[in-house]
């Protein structure tokens, strides 16, 4: 890394709201001269509705669908947990081989990679609109499909789409987010960037900001987040987090190109600052 990179980040006040892989991303700004404010908003848990994630492998076991929609990399690795501690890991990882896995982006694969298998088809963009996409050009008539759902989002959209299309599909929620800090500390990110004092925010759920967001309303301080997020520069990981923050009124700054990662993103900031 050239010496002029890590100047450019030298000073500058970088808010992380990541839970998982917080220190991996604070240390890969942190080696690039930058300040870093940790605040991870959630975390991610299993499903505390065992029973009916254990009665959906169970009826994916015995009856496979057609296709299954796999909409994020966590939810493979929390099914095959249920699975494992069930004792029906072996059984669960056979039916998941025969069946058509059709993926959202390049983190569910990499998931679906440790258990040696690999998706069908990844979606023709990482997003709802992107599994859609594909869906379209597929004949679905009489087929049976699977969804493994972001989170507790029941993904409207896309329910409404198979709807439409009159196809027969369940659903499974194997994780939940939950906060994972006191509301204090995002009291705290939420002061800082109004005054000013954040140059740079990393979103890299939509689960973050989503909890930021539910925070300032409860609070009265709607209008400090909107002005303090405005300041600052957004960075969002991938087109699914971006999308959300666009919704909601918000410009991004930058994001990968390509590959939906966190050392692309420190990439994506890099080459914003240097250019």
């Amino acid at each position: 890394m050239s010496s002029s990179i890590k100047q450019s980040f030298t000073g500058l006040y970088i808010a992380l709201p990541e839970s998982r892989q917080l220190d991996v991303l604070a240390n890969l700004f942190e080696k690039r001269g930058a300040n870093i404010f940790r605040c991870p908003l959630v975390s991610i848990h299993d499903s505390p509705q065992v029973d009916l994630v254990e009665q959906w492998l169970r009826h994916f076991i015995d009856s496979p669908p057609d296709i299954l929609l796999i909409l994020t990399g966590e939810g493979i690795k929390r099914l095959t947990g249920f699975a494992e501690r069930a004792g029906i890991e072996n059984d669960w990882k056979l039916a998941l081989a025969k069946v058509y896995k059709l993926a959202r982006g390049p983190k569910p694969n990499r998931i679906l990679k440790t258990l040696d298998l690999q998706a069908d088809e990844l979606g023709l963009q990482p997003t709802t609109d992107g599994i859609i996409q594909s869906l379209e050009v597929m004949d679905l008539n009489e087929k049976r499909l699977s969804i493994q759902l972001y989170g507790e989002d029941p993904n409207d959209k896309l329910q409404d789409y198979l709807k439409q299309r009159n196809v027969a599909y369940n659903t499974v929620a194997p994780y939940i987010y939950a906060s994972d800090v006191e509301t204090n500390r995002v009291v705290e990110l939420i002061e800082r960037l109004s005054k000013g004092r954040v140059d740079i925010i990393c979103f890299t759920s939509k689960a973050q900001y989503q909890r930021l967001e539910g925070v300032a309303k409860n609070l009265d301080m709607t209008n400090l987040l909107e002005n303090g997020l405005k300041q600052a520069k957004i960075v969002a990981v991938g087109p699914v987090v971006a999308d959300q923050l666009e919704q909601a009124g918000f410009t991004i700054a930058v994001m990968p190109e390509e590959k939906y990662f966190m050392k692309p993103m420190v990439t994506a900031i890099e080459a914003l600052l240097v250019g």
